[in-house]
């Protein structure tokens, strides 16, 4: 205990939750028996994808080939499958071609046939095909506008779904009469598969009224191709009765809370008490971070609800709702507003990383937080709280050195947070 460097622990922690949900460890387990006469046909999207990819080419016993789609700096070295990389978290044209050639590849398939898809967060944005009369940049608009609305991810995916092409169940169903097997990182609270990367394997319950009305809960412009669209009806989605899915199969092989489990291991080995608040926390970013300090300061004054020394565990997925023009994403937002809320607390240590090594748009996973934090700041002249305002929390600890850049870890099951308390 007297030798426990927190800065190092918190690293491990994070370390561990990514290594247990990696494609190597994860995926070979569920893998499904070849098929006796026909082909095989792997494709795929997400930032795990490639890796994923990899993993079955490791594994596989028997011919394979097709194409996944990953974001860009994400891909692995396959042999037989092609990896394409795009733009992430706004799609770009790359992505609209890979999507394009996944369709393509499907037709013509027989029901000897199996198609093995590979799904992971990020693939909404990676697998990009509008739907007729929709543009690749009405929808870079219309994302654009939802990352910056504070949107929940199932919000935003119930949109993407209906002005899509491929999203929504519509790429199993073009897979017919081929049986599909869909295995699935999850990186939405909830483990929903439907909602992982808009789900174009699996049917959806969602409406294209629904997927109005949150584009008018946040009042973003709707272009009137898209509104017509929308609301003729157009863009509905197959539903989950829809007997064109009969034989299919999905399994989610990877999820946040096995994540948090592995972290909460290595906390014990090192000799302090994990307690995992949850694997779904939703919501404003700064605000999740004030209920999380006011608990660790009722842990670190009285004890309660649980005896120090521990950690506070959890995942889930934040939003930020952008109001300034800094730097950081979620994870760097959810620390600075901790920042300020703790405003120096002695003992309390903290890091917050999404578990693909990439924090919304920027080069980290995340950073590190310490009680001398928000006072090394002001040696510098930074103001934590200003920076919060300006939603700049990676230049408050850029300017730290205390970011925490993983590079791409090639899984996802989004927030990593830990708080330790000594």
């Amino acid at each position: 205990m007297t030798t426990l460097a927190p800065r190092q622990f918190l690293l491990d922690l994070y370390s561990s939750a990514v290594a247990a949900v990696s494609a190597e460890k994860c995926l070979p387990a569920f893998l499904p028996t070849p098929p006796t006469k026909g082909r095989t046909l792997v494709i795929g999207a997400g930032k795990g994808a490639a890796a994923m990819a990899k993993v079955v080419e490791d594994h596989w016993q028997g011919e394979l080939s097709g194409l996944v789609v990953t974001r860009y700096g994400h891909g692995a070295d396959c042999r037989k499958i092609e990896v394409v990389e795009a733009a992430h978290p706004v799609p770009d044209e790359a992505g609209k071609q890979a999507a394009a050639r996944i369709l393509d590849m499907v037709q013509g398939l027989s029901k000897d046939d199996l198609v093995l898809c590979l799904i992971s967060g990020g693939g909404s944005a990676l697998l990009a095909l509008p739907a007729d009369g929709i543009s690749l940049e009405q929808k870079q608009a219309i994302n654009k506008a939802l990352l910056k609305s504070g949107a929940a991810i199932s919000e935003m995916n119930c949109v993407r779904k209906h002005l899509s092409a491929i999203k929504g169940g519509r790429l199993a169903l073009a897979c017919a009469p081929a049986r599909v097997v869909t295995l699935l990182i999850s990186d939405v609270p909830g483990d929903e598969p439907g909602i992982i990367a808009s789900g174009p394997t699996l049917p959806d319950a969602t409406t294209c009224a629904e997927a109005l009305a949150i584009l008018r809960k946040y009042d973003i412009a709707i272009p009137a191709e898209i509104l017509q669209h929308l609301e003729s009806g157009k863009g509905e989605t197959p539903k989950p009765d829809d007997a064109r899915f009969a034989g299919h199969s999905h399994h989610v092989i990877a999820t946040a809370q096995e994540a948090l489990e592995a972290a909460a291991a290595t906390a014990r080995a090192a000799g302090i008490t994990p307690y995992i608040l949850s694997d779904g926390i939703e919501g404003e970013a700064r605000d999740v971070a004030l209920v999380h300090a006011a608990l660790a300061k009722q842990v670190a004054k009285h004890g309660q609800p649980f005896q120090k020394p521990c950690v506070l565990i959890s995942g889930g997925e934040t939003t930020v709702t952008v109001r300034g023009n800094g730097r950081g994403g979620r994870n760097a937002e959810f620390l600075l507003s901790l920042a300020v809320a703790l405003d120096g607390h002695a003992d309390i240590h903290a890091i917050a990383c999404d578990t693909d090594g990439i924090d919304g748009s920027e080069d980290n996973a995340g950073a590190l937080y310490a009680p001398d934090s928000v006072s090394r700041a002001a040696e510098k002249q930074i103001r934590a709280r200003s920076l919060l305002e300006n939603n700049d929390g990676y230049g408050f600890f850029s300017a730290l050195d205390d970011l925490v850049v993983s590079g791409p870890t090639r899984t996802n099951v989004n927030d990593f947070r830990a708080i330790l308390i000594l």
